[in-house]
């Protein structure tokens, strides 16, 4: 990001520099974390920019992300980290002593002290205090990555004299959650063991609501192109201000879409809504990299009791902390996933395969005026659950909550066709709440609500319904929607498919909700 180029918010406006330096000074090392694209990088190379510019110290950042590819070959990552120390150094410093230094330091001891004898020389060489700024630390593996940060904490008791003042570690995770495999000793590593020496954890976080105020007006302020009243709300509410998501949502409203680029047209509510659909679609990275973490087991333990409403989750406070750093999960109570757009990310990607397999016509579950027969097509999705649901439920690797899985995909791939689903589910709300808006051709919307619950030992089939009926009202009132349908899955042991699938229609003055037995 480079601010005589981009729409941005200050990097030092979004960390407490004051207090950075005050570690700096004390000689402290420092971790720096945040979920991937939030601005890391930006506010390190800021952060540089800042020390030097103060005249007290000689501050250098470097990226070790190009040591990923070497894997555990220990020798080729601290060769590529001393590499990349000089090769800042002659960009930033104007200093090109550093590369023959790093040479000669290779030539004569081993790797598994080479990176310490190194920063050790160039920090007694130097004119100031030294502070060393490593982005991307967490991309390195395994032995290499232990190696880098033994070596670190070795020269810990040298500085300042000969040894960098102060280090400041840049990752996606606190140092205290890698989990490192380490080849060479036969066991798992913990990163705080490797690293004991930080005093302070430090975290970057979302744009708060005035600051993503903020960076939108400085594209009317750059085009004259207006947001309408409640557009930039709608940004808000769909990405709780993480900054990749605010700034891809934005960017594709008014730089991709047709409309967007006719700067005397203001952005609407329904171009961003558009625009989330389309980043979804697409599978941009951004998403793609946050969906392959679902398979990660620490992952799953968090996310699995959300989707299924679990009332007794199975994940430990770091497995917690893992997905909050991460950014999947909102960093404060209650635990949910972090915005509406990872929301509908979760399950998507879980049952990507299953909807790209589905053939199903629109066609079929059309009603008069182009509404949805929903009733049609849940009575289709009813005979595909009891032929298929034992295959895919445990195809997903999220056992517990494959029911509500098989019917968010088999839905997904009809709804793609024209509407759009929005989904509601998280710990202790035994229920998931899907609500389908579809468009008609006069520019109406209709909303049908599908309230999902699981019946498992120790409840009546009767209860459930009863609770269900109750909520499947509430949210139909909330969402103004035109009727509901409750589905309950019983998996109760021993139960056979006739006892299991039903269906009841609403009676006659009643509400306008369906219950399906699954």
């Amino acid at each position: 990001m480079k601010p005589a180029e981009h729409y941005c918010i200050p990097p030092l406006d979004r960390v407490d520099s004051d207090e950075i330096l005050e570690l700096i000074r004390r000689k402290k090392y420092i971790v720096l974390h945040a979920p991937r694209q939030t601005g890391k990088t930006s506010t390190m190379l800021a952060l540089a920019h800042w020390l030097n510019a103060s005249g007290e110290f000689d501050c250098l950042y470097i990226n070790v992300e190009e040591g990923q590819a070497c894997k555990e070959n220990v020798p080729e990552v601290i060769g590529i980290f001393l590499a990349e120390v000089a090769f800042r150094a002659a960009i930033m410093m104007r200093d090109e002593s550093l590369g023959g230094l790093g040479r000669r330091i290779l030539e004569r001891v081993p790797p598994g002290t080479a990176l310490k004898q190194f920063l050790s020389s160039w920090s007694t060489a130097a004119g100031k205090p030294v502070v060393l700024l490593v982005d991307e630390i967490d991309s390195l593996i395994g032995d290499s990555l232990i190696s880098v940060l033994r070596q670190l904490r070795s020269g810990y008791d040298l500085r300042p004299a000969n040894f960098p003042q102060s280090v400041i570690l840049c990752g996606v995770r606190d140092v205290r959650d890698y989990r490192i495999r380490s080849s060479a000793e036969g066991a798992h590593v913990t990163g705080g063991s490797a690293f004991n020496v930080k005093a302070e954890t430090l975290r970057l976080g979302d744009f708060s609501r005035g600051e993503v105020t903020t960076l939108l007006a400085q594209h009317l302020a750059e085009t004259g192109q207006e947001f309408e009243t409640g557009a930039v709300g709608r940004i808000w509410d769909l990405s709780r201000g993480q900054p990749w998501l605010v700034n891809a949502l934005a960017y594709q409203a008014c730089f991709k879409e047709k409309a967007g680029l006719d700067r005397g047209r203001p952005i609407c509510v329904a171009a961003i809504d558009r625009a989330k659909e389309t980043l979804i679609r697409k599978r941009v990275t951004h998403l793609d990299q946050l969906a392959d973490k679902l398979r990660e087991a620490r992952v799953r333990r968090v996310v699995e009791p959300l989707l299924a409403g679990s009332e007794r989750p199975g994940f430990t406070s770091r497995d917690l902390e893992y997905a909050r750093d991460l950014g999947l999960i909102a960093r404060r109570a209650p635990v949910r996933i972090a915005n509406p757009i990872y929301r509908e990310v979760v399950p998507r990607e879980l049952t990507y395969a299953l909807q790209e397999g589905l053939n199903l016509a629109l066609g079929r579950f059309r009603a008069n005026g182009g509404a949805l027969d929903v009733a049609a097509l849940m009575e289709r999705f009813q005979e595909f659950f009891r032929r298929h649901s034992e295959h895919w439920a445990r195809r997903f690797g999220y056992d517990e909550a494959g029911p509500q899985l098989i019917l968010q995909a088999f839905l997904q791939r009809v709804v793609n066709s024209g509407g759009q689903i929005e989904r509601e589910y998280g710990l202790g709300r035994r229920r998931t709440d899907l609500l389908i808006r579809w468009p008609l051709s006069d520019g109406a919307e209709l909303n049908y609500v599908i309230e999902c619950k699981v019946l498992r030992r120790g409840r009546s089939m009767d209860r459930v319904v009863r609770e269900g009926m109750r909520q499947t009202e509430t949210y139909m009132d909330v969402c103004g929607a035109e009727s509901g349908h409750l589905v309950v899955f019983d998996m109760r042991p021993g139960r056979s498919w006739e006892q299991r699938v039903f269906r009841r229609d609403p009676e006659p003055g009643g509400l306008p909700i369906t219950v399906w037995g699954m």
